[in-house]
């Protein structure tokens, strides 16, 4: 869903910078992990 919504994104201009997701107490970057 990431890949899909950053290409979308340039499509109509907008860069995705990063997706992150959020826990209780840590978060993950997708850009980190290498998904984008």
């Amino acid at each position: 869903m990431t890949k899909r919504l950053a290409e979308s994104g340039k499509m109509i201009g907008i860069e995705l910078l990063d997706h992150l997701i959020i826990g209780e107490y840590k978060f993950t970057s997708l850009k980190e992990k290498g998904y984008l």
